[in-house]
């Protein structure tokens, strides 16, 4: 069940919150126990081999900021998906819709020219939290798109089943 919501004032940024704290948490654990590991690695072991301990944990840890910097951004101009390894922007008029189904990992936005992206940012394990991001991101796309204008895309004419 979709929820009516008046879209938030711009410019707005949706994030994962467990998502985020499980995957800084780690890198920080991470990169701790390499520290400490690298300290107290018995003799046989040399410099190098400390450091290239060391190293492992940052690049881990660098895995996991990018896990981590996952979001949403939107503002007067559009929306940016920030996701693991690609940033995408788009203006209001390319975007169509957010859909969020029960049993994804992510909301998928789609866009005038028929992709569909996955928005990591809103997370689907957050539940209500990510029906409400979804549900202001539709207010936005409602109030800033071309979706709710008549002859539009999404307007009267529109149809969502298939040909």
């Amino acid at each position: 069940m979709t929820q009516t919501v008046p879209p938030p004032s711009l410019p707005v940024t949706w994030r994962p919150q467990r998502s985020r704290i499980v995957a800084y948490g780690f890198a920080t654990i991470v990169v701790a126990g390499a520290v400490v590991l690298a300290v107290i690695l018995p003799p046989p072991f040399s410099i190098a081999d400390r450091v290239a301990m060391v190293g492992l944990g940052c690049l881990i840890a660098a895995v996991l900021y990018l896990l981590g910097r996952c979001r949403v951004e939107a503002d007067e101009e559009g929306i940016t998906l920030v996701n693991v390894l690609r940033v995408h922007r788009y203006t209001w008029p390319e975007v169509l819709a957010v859909t969020l189904v029960e049993g994804e990992p992510w909301a998928k936005i789609d866009f005038a020219d028929g992709s569909t992206i996955g928005a990591m940012g809103i997370q689907g394990s957050e539940k209500e939290r990510a029906r409400r991001q979804v549900a202001e991101l539709k207010a936005l796309i409602h109030a800033h798109g071309e979706a709710g204008e008549p002859g539009g895309f999404g307007g009267p004419g529109r149809s969502d089943e298939p040909d």
